[in-house]
């Protein structure tokens, strides 16, 4: 196990952009019961200083699981070895809001290892079209021999 983690790179990132759609917005007020107005009521939000519907924060934060599993397999190499567990993540803010149509781009970079406790620690971080960000946090990785 201390050979692998010690294996894994400090400052290692992945990144891949994706398009907020209505149909996201949706389907996550759905799941999450979510139906808050700035959600799911345009004509209300239109009279806002937002100017329309913005996106759930945890729906944001939901779009960052992609960038953990691709990390997490490309530090395993193919390897069956160890299996990944989120075990959470610290100090998340969401600092603008995001706008049905927006194209927004998922970071995800290695920033610890802490091979004792077998655990990896990641910045993530959303940016929309205009490299603001939007979201911020910290994620938390364990990892298991399988």
């Amino acid at each position: 196990m201390q050979d692998f983690l010690a294996a894994i790179e400090i400052d290692a990132t992945i990144a891949f952009s994706r398009t907020v759609t209505e149909s996201d917005i949706s389907l996550f007020a759905g799941i999450s019961g979510d139906f808050a107005r700035n959600h799911i009521d345009e004509a209300y939000m239109r009279g806002t200083p937002f100017g329309g519907r913005i996106a759930h924060g945890l729906l944001l934060l939901g779009y960052t699981s992609r960038a953990s599993t691709l990390m997490c397999e490309a530090c395993l190499k193919g390897s069956d070895a160890f299996v990944p567990l989120a075990l959470g993540f610290d100090r998340v803010r969401f600092l603008r809001p995001v706008r049905i149509g927006e194209t927004i781009t998922i970071r995800y970079a290695i920033e610890g290892v802490d091979v004792a406790r077998g655990r990896v620690t990641s910045a993530v971080t959303i940016e929309n079209e205009a490299a603001e960000p939007v979201l911020a946090a910290t994620h938390i990785v364990k990892w298991v021999p399988a």
